[in-house]
């Protein structure tokens, strides 16, 4: 039996990086949004054991480091199901562009398995393996727009914010997640390269580049507890009533989306990419003289959106992008409704 699901991308609407913590890994507090852009993931099970990966994208890796062979592999453990499991990536997402397309194509593979074996794991199971996984993995568990903290892997609903056109810019640009951790950790010590050699973990799950900057484990910024206290006050109101001071409410008939951007909830990556790749400062620009209500990079990149009044908007800003020579596509965010009826279409 094959099963076939789409494997949702994501954007975070705003990404705030907070200190090391003692086990290694970066406090987050960001805002994921699931978007209509999406990879195709195929899971067949058949007689015997073993796992494989195929796909014709050369850049993803087909053995036990690719997050869809690990996840299936705690999968069959926890369901005490022998099969071998073939799974096979349709790659339509960009491969470490900074939309979550590793961990959808992981999340979808478990919901696909679970359908081919005809077995379901409890949705605190699902959650565990994910965040086992890493760290973004559990967001797809959910879908729509979802708080992420801790580092990142626990994620918590928000509000099903209606759909809104965006355009999705993919610069030929690679962006290192450890890189851009252990560079905002540099910045973040001032600078100062006179500490002991460390290797920090990101809230990507991975491991960073060894760096001689000092990491200073404080309490969370005052930007961030000021971001979740704002977040929290809003949360406890209807749309109609986010508060004033938090965010630029604008009237009821606009979009809660465009509120929530406004209350400056910045993505921190932007602080180290942009230096390290003009190209995609430039791309942010780009987006915002074709119109966007608000644009940002997506992650630690290389993908950055716009967030458009209206999908004539997005495809005139479309148009317009590609004649400048970047590589655009018009989508729209996906409601948590959306979401799940659509994977499996």
């Amino acid at each position: 039996m094959t099963v076939k699901v789409r494997s949702f991308a994501k954007i975070n609407l705003g990404l705030h990086i907070g200190a090391a913590r003692p086990d290694g890994f970066h406090e987050l507090l960001t805002v994921y949004q699931t978007i209509d852009l999406h990879d195709v993931i195929r899971v067949s099970v058949r007689p015997g054991s073993g796992i494989e990966l195929r796909c014709a994208d050369p850049r993803v890796p087909q053995d036990e480091s690719n997050t869809c062979f690990r996840i299936v592999a705690r999968a069959m453990h926890a369901l005490e199901a022998t099969k071998r499991v073939i799974i096979e990536i349709e790659k339509r997402l960009p491969v470490q562009g900074g939309l979550g397309g590793a961990s959808a194509n992981a999340v979808a593979t478990l919901l696909a398995l679970e359908r081919a074996l005809k077995k379901s794991l409890s949705g605190a199971e699902r959650l565990r393996i994910a965040a086992e996984v890493g760290s973004d993995l559990p967001l797809f568990l959910v879908g729509g727009a979802a708080l992420g903290v801790g580092r990142g892997e626990q994620v918590y609903p928000l509000p099903d914010f209606p759909a809104i056109p965006m355009v999705v810019v993919t610069p030929d640009v690679g962006v290192s997640t450890p890189k851009a951790f252990a560079e905002w950790d540099r910045l973040r010590s001032g600078g100062n390269n006179s500490a002991e050699p460390g290797s920090v973990r990101t809230g990507e799950g991975a491991r960073s580049h060894t760096s001689k900057g000092k990491l200073t484990l404080t309490s969370p910024s005052d930007r961030m507890n000021e971001l979740s206290r704002g977040l929290s006050a809003w949360l406890s109101g209807p749309y109609s009533g986010a508060p004033s001071g938090f965010l630029n409410r604008r009237g009821r008939a606009e979009n809660p989306l465009l509120w929530l951007v406004r209350a400056g909830i910045k993505n921190d990556f932007e602080e180290v990419v942009f230096p390290e790749y003009p190209e995609l400062r430039e791309g942010k620009s780009a987006l915002e003289g074709a119109g966007a209500k608000y644009a940002s990079l997506s992650g630690s990149g290389s993908t950055l959106y716009g967030l458009f009044a209206s999908k004539d908007a997005a495809a005139r800003a479309v148009t317009k992008l590609r004649k400048q020579g970047w590589s655009a596509r018009a989508t729209v965010t996906l409601p948590r409704s959306q979401y799940w009826r659509r994977m499996f279409e």
